[in-house]
């Protein structure tokens, strides 16, 4: 099954979320057969880490983003938990600081962006530029709707600097949002992630909707595309995410380097 054709967002392709069904599992519907495939694409992940680090010639940067519990976290926890830690990175973009601020606001993203033979992963990113502060009308409309185009710039360059970059839009109803936060609600070892800002975030969930549909559908292109992952079952999420990050991976053919001596000529005494 081709995980990356059948979740891509093709470019210039116009989005409608509530054509995406977030239960979907494609087919898959033994728990089983998910945790078994999921195992085997961490496996495989390892050893296409090892490559991409030996190899040093480009860094896989993994952007998330989604509604309030779409599982980012979890996502992060299950997908990339056989990594080496010493060639990933995570980082979370929250409220800008008062440093940040002070700069145009790809500058703190440009920062954290994986050096060659690295993988970065971003929980939230970027494109919080083009949902928070639009849906909150943090900025003029004239100031926000111009960074899609700057985005789309920004990626590209990244990509014609051998940044390989995937886009995870971890969809979610509202009904599975919803039961996700009474579950914090109800689990006392949960409520250490519980916000007041999660809860008010709901009563804003179909302007985030229609900010979501506007970047994905500007912001997938050929060398940064978006994927919209059914995430109301955590299991399948973890495969879908694995499943197109390994096939991504593999499709690079990259090769260990040759040797920097003539192993031939070294004896150990």
């Amino acid at each position: 099954m081709d995980f990356y054709s059948q979740f891509c967002v093709p470019p210039d392709t116009t989005v409608d979320l509530a054509a995406y069904d977030p239960e979907s599992t494609d087919g898959i519907t033994d728990k089983a057969v998910a945790k078994a495939l999921l195992e085997a694409d961490v496996k495989r992940l390892d050893k296409l880490q090892y490559l991409l680090y030996a190899e040093n010639r480009r860094s896989l940067l993994i952007v998330l983003q989604g509604m309030d519990a779409a599982g980012k976290d979890g996502a992060i926890r299950s997908v990339m938990r056989g990594v080496n830690p010493q060639g990933t990175r995570v980082t979370s973009f929250k409220k800008p600081s008062a440093e940040e601020m002070d700069h145009d606001y790809l500058w703190r993203i440009h920062e954290a962006v994986p050096r060659r033979g690295n993988i970065g992963i971003f929980n939230r990113s970027h494109y919080e530029d083009v949902l928070v502060v639009r849906v909150h009308n943090l900025v003029p409309e004239a100031v926000w709707s111009q960074r899609y185009d700057q985005i789309n710039r920004f990626e590209q360059n990244l990509a014609e600097n051998d940044v390989v970059i995937l886009k995870f839009f971890l969809h979610i109803s509202k009904e599975e949002q919803k039961r996700r936060f009474q579950k914090r609600l109800q689990d006392p070892k949960r409520h250490w992630k519980i916000s007041e800002a999660d809860f008010a975030e709901r009563k804003y969930w179909d302007d985030y909707t229609e900010a979501f549909e506007t970047l994905l559908s500007r912001c997938s292109t050929e060398w940064a595309p978006w994927f919209v992952i059914p995430s109301d079952n955590k299991w399948f999420r973890s495969v879908a995410v694995s499943r197109i990050i390994v096939e991504t991976l593999e499709g690079l053919d990259m090769q260990l380097p040759p040797p920097t001596v003539d192993v031939s000529k070294i004896v150990l005494e």
